[in-house]
Order: structure tokens, then sequence, then C-alpha cells
């Protein structure tokens, strides 16, 4: 159920590209699929062995399967070569996983814009980036999601996201334990912000650090929310989408929350890795966007001051570098575009055969 969070996500967009032709969700955990089943609009159907999903394949005419992680059991659909094996990922970002090797296990990579491109052209090899990368943007960002909560309109609304801790040394970009606590504590003590503190939803598997700093946060939020003045927000909800709108600054991680929020041009900040052996390479992004360190965490309100007094007005080509057209319903055109494509390429091979 960890997990699940990647594939919630992709919900609407497959929605809207089930209206062209038929979708079904393949889940390899009883758990998860169960929780899908009561809340995913599309069906369900569960494959815990690789007989089950060779039953599926003779049983169902099926051209195309997208993969939204790099889960070790998904590899077991890769041997069937008549589907288009398209990887979709669950978000854009500058982590490392983002051009893994493993990449060059699929017919296509779905991609949201020239900075991912530009990654794969630098970090793979024997990959061919321009027949086998297909630029769709980000179509989450065309799907309106509604919000479980009320802010306080009187008061600017500060959205923290951080990571996770990561899995290993290398992926270790999460910032709850070396700057969340520090931060979230001092936005609270300056009385001027909602605040929304979304965590990833696999914080604290790996460390126990991070989790009890966590806790703390969420122990802060609740014991700070008196139901006057600012609304504090410890978000554990399904969606990730309704703070984008809801919210005037984000502060993150290096991770995919970072990208999704740039697109709306909102005041973004990105923290500094604690760790020195977390993987961080230059970028646009990077480069561009405050960053704030882990000695800085205390000292947020003053920079979160001066960023909503004078908002960036210079992201726009950053989010085009990114994202491509921006523009209401461009990205899931071009979602829905790229999977048309890639059917009737499918198609036509399979004719020919």
């Amino acid at each position: 159920m960890l997990n699940a969070y990647q594939a919630r996500q992709w919900y609407e967009p497959l929605r809207e590209l089930s209206e062209h032709f038929p979708i079904v969700v393949i889940t390899r955990n009883a758990e998860t699929s169960v929780q899908l089943q009561r809340e995913c609009p599309l069906p369900i159907y569960f494959a815990k062995t690789i007989t089950d999903i060779e039953r599926l394949i003779e049983s169902q005419h099926i051209d195309m399967v997208f993969y939204v992680n790099q889960n070790i059991r998904n590899f077991q659909m890769l041997r069937f070569n008549r589907p288009a094996h398209v990887f979709i990922s669950h978000g854009e970002s500058e982590k490392a996983y983002m051009w893994s090797n493993q990449l060059n296990a699929y017919d296509y990579v779905f991609s949201a814009g020239e900075a991912a491109k530009a990654r794969l052209v630098t970090h793979l090899r024997r990959f061919n980036v321009d027949t086998q990368c297909k630029l769709i943007g980000r179509p989450q960002i065309d799907v309106n999601y509604s919000a479980p909560i009320s802010l306080n309109p009187a008061y600017p609304t500060v959205l923290y996201a951080p990571t996770w801790e990561g899995d290993r040394p290398s992926m270790s970009y999460g910032s709850v334990a070396s700057h969340g606590v520090e931060l979230v504590t001092a936005l609270i003590a300056s009385g001027r912000y909602n605040v929304i503190v979304r965590p990833h939803p696999r914080s604290g598997v790996n460390s126990t650090n991070y989790a009890k700093a966590l806790d703390r946060i969420s122990e802060t939020l609740a014991a700070s929310s008196t139901g006057q003045s600012p609304t504090y927000y410890f978000d554990q909800s399904p969606q990730w989408g309704w703070q984008w709108a809801m919210s005037d600054l984000c502060v993150t991680d290096i991770s995919a929350a970072a990208y999704d929020f740039m697109s709306t041009g909102k005041p973004l900040v990105i923290t500094t890795p604690a760790s020195a052996l977390a993987t961080v390479h230059d970028s646009p992004a990077l480069t561009r966007v405050p960053a704030l360190a882990s000695s800085e965490a205390s000292g947020i309100v003053p920079l979160v001051d001066r960023m909503l007094a004078t908002p960036d007005s210079d992201y726009k080509d950053l989010v085009k570098h990114y994202f491509g057209d921006t523009s209401s319903g461009a990205s899931m055109r071009r979602f829905i575009d790229a999977s048309l494509e890639v059917m009737h390429e499918v198609t036509e091979s399979s004719q020919k055969d």
C-alpha cells in the first residue's frame, strides 16, 4: 500500500485515455488490489503470480503496458513481446532514479519535457532518445482535485512537501530530520502563514529518526491548531494536486514535488540534502530556485517574506523547459496523443505479422 500513491496520480489521465480504448490496472499485491478496487475509476486485475499475468495476456488483446515505477515484479511483464512497454514514472525530478539504466528495458519512455530528455542524453547509454522518448508534459496539472480542508483566507499559505529518506545513501534527499522540525516550528511561531505539511507516503519506512521527526512535526501542528488565526494541517489525504492551487509558496526537496509545484509558477524553495552522499547534479532548476541548507531552516520566515513580497517572475522559461506547454489541457492532450500514436504503431506492426 505504501506505493499506491504512484498509481493514484495516474487515475484521471488513464480514465481520460480509457475513452479511446479499454484500460485495466494490474496489481501484484492483494492489499493494494483491495484498496484500488475501492478508489480507482478503472477495472483492477490482481496478478499475484506470473501464471496470472499469462492468463491475462492469453485471454485479452493487450497492446500497451504502462509502468509507474521500477519495481522488480514489473519486469515479469516485459517478457511478452506483443505489447509496447512504456515507462511513465510517478513524477518529474532530478533524482538519479530518473536516468536509471533500467529505462533501457522499455520500448518508450514518456517524459515531461526537454529537461528530462537532456537528462537521458547525458546519463543513459545505448538509448535512442529521439525515437524512444516522447514528451507529454505533466497531465496531472490538468486535473482538478477537491481539497479536504478550508484555509483561513486572511493568511498566505506555505506548503512543506518533503520527500522520504530514501533507501540508500545516494537517494537521501529527504529533509524531515534535517530541516523539518525547525522549519515548521519557525513558520508557526511567526503566526503569519497557514501551513500545510505533506510528507511523502513512504516517510519513515527506513529510518526511525526520520519517523520520529515527522511525528514531532505532526504533534506541533496539532498542538498549534486552535481553530483561530492561521490554519495548520498535517496532510495525509490520498490525492496530490489540490495543494498546489491552495498554496502561495512551497518548500520541498529534490523530488517530483518540486517540479509539480514549479509548474504553477509560484515561489519555490528547494532544500539542500544534509547528506553529502546524496547524488546531486547541477540543473537549470537547482541553479535558479532558492536553496535552503539545514543550518538555515530556522530562518525560513524572512526568506518566505521576501519571496512572497517579490515573487520570481522568471519561472516561465523554467516551466517550459521542464514541462513544455502548460496551458489548460495541453499536457493531457499530449499524453493521450502519444499513447494513441504508440497504439497505432503496435496495431500496424501486428497487422504486418
